[in-house]
């Protein structure tokens, strides 16, 4: 049923539903809202993501890919399905939204600012943590439209290259 069919009671608690569920994710963040458990297990991944060895990124991927292949390749991102319903209608919640992207983007570039700051990396850390955000997000998009985890793989796969050709690899 779409907004313009339900009853005015109907958009009120929707509106209210879609509201609350905006103030959980900016007071405490998506990993304690509404997809506590989604959220928590990416939220880790992504920490992991960037702060590991090669091994670990690729450990972070395939956690990724594993999740996506037990959920049948549904649902893709909770938060970025949420934001795409109601970057046009609501703006709080698109608010809530984009605050819950920047967090992920900022625990992606904490990791990637200490490779750089050990010497590891020879790159921008804000704009790399953004790619990588960018690449996670459209590969889960792809994997949920096409139903398959091969376009996730990819992205991860792409994204993780270049993050390895932009790191300096340990003198053995």
């Amino acid at each position: 049923m779409t907004a313009k069919q339900l009853t005015r009671k109907g958009q009120r608690t929707g509106e209210r539903i879609v509201a609350a569920a905006a103030r959980l994710m900016y007071e405490q963040g998506v990993t304690e809202a509404t997809w506590r458990r989604c959220g928590s297990r990416r939220a880790s991944a992504d920490r992991r993501s960037t702060t590991t060895p090669r091994a670990n990124r690729r450990c972070w991927r395939d956690t990724l890919v594993e999740y996506q292949k037990l959920q049948q390749c549904r649902g893709g991102c909770p938060i970025g399905s949420l934001g795409s319903e109601v970057a046009e209608n609501n703006p709080e919640a698109r608010l809530a939204v984009a605050s819950s992207f920047v967090k992920g983007q900022g625990s992606i570039e904490d990791g990637l600012r200490r490779m750089r700051d050990c010497g590891e990396l020879r790159a921008d850390p804000d704009d790399l943590a953004l790619a990588v955000l960018a690449a996670l997000q459209g590969g889960l998009l792809l994997t949920q439209v096409q139903r398959k985890v091969k376009p996730l793989e990819t992205a991860l796969d792409a994204i993780l290259d270049h993050v390895e050709s932009l790191t300096r690899q340990a003198k053995g």
